[in-house]
């Protein structure tokens, strides 16, 4: 009853995981911070400081007021407060904030862009694909139509 004989788990032995991944998890790169290459993350990711490159994150990016983000971003989700400059690829839902700079080209499934946002970009908007191909916006709008919405702009060359 008190003389409990077994034996503790060794949490030290080599090759064995100490403390599982949290889900959770949220990696940030301060203001100051300067990155240039390719990243890869499981889990969220918080951009104050400045990556210039490649984000590949299978979670939530967020790119805080003093965050800087010149390339290429692929990720499920997105909050942009501070710059970025160059291509992203959201899955879901993209979040532009008022404090926002974006240029580029946006790839995403649903976008809110908020009043005061600099928001200078092409954008495709559709369901993602595992492919990465996406849905053309016109099946979305052609059904639009379809349920009594507006009738499709003519085609000047053809009016003339």
């Amino acid at each position: 009853m008190f003389g409990n004989n077994k034996k503790k788990a060794d949490n030290n032995t080599p090759g064995k995981k100490t403390t599982p991944s949290p889900t959770n998890a949220l990696n940030s790169l301060v203001k100051g911070t300067v990155i240039e290459g390719k990243i890869n993350s499981e889990s969220d990711l918080r951009i104050d400081g400045t990556i210039k490159g490649e984000l590949v994150c299978k979670a939530k990016v967020i790119i805080g007021p003093t965050g800087y983000v010149q390339g290429e971003i692929k990720c499920a989700n997105a909050i942009i407060e501070g710059r970025m400059e160059g291509t992203i690829h959201v899955s879901e839902l993209l979040n532009v904030k008022e404090t926002a700079d974006v240029s580029g080209e946006i790839y995403t499934n649903k976008l809110i862009v908020q009043a005061g946002a600099i928001f200078n970009v092409g954008c495709r908007m559709g369901t993602q694909h595992s492919n990465g191909s996406t849905t053309k916006p016109k099946a979305a709008a052609k059904e639009f139509n379809q349920q009594g919405g507006r009738k499709p702009a003519t085609d000047a060359k053809k009016a003339s």
